[in-house]
């Protein structure tokens, strides 16, 4: 099975499976480790960065929390 292939099953499973799925891969993180580990990088400054703050004028991203959890809603009872 393909990344691919496992990422449209997941899509295709109820929230709650989803949560558990995410734990699941959590939890054999936790046990086996990273195959491959985060590097470390070198601190940049975000304030630079032309992605930061592209979206403050969006009325809809005051609070980005909610619209991230409206928007996993809505795909995840499409899927479902």
């Amino acid at each position: 099975m393909t990344q691919e292939e496992i990422l449209q099953e997941l899509a295709s499973l109820p929230p709650e499976a989803q949560r558990q799925v995410a734990d699941f891969i959590a939890f054999l993180n936790q046990r086996y480790g990273r195959l491959n580990p985060v590097k470390e990088t070198e601190a940049s400054d975000l304030a630079k960065d032309g992605f930061i703050g592209m979206w403050r004028d969006r009325e809809d991203m005051q609070d980005s929390s909610a619209w991230v959890r409206e928007a996993r809603e809505r795909e995840w009872v499409k899927h479902g």
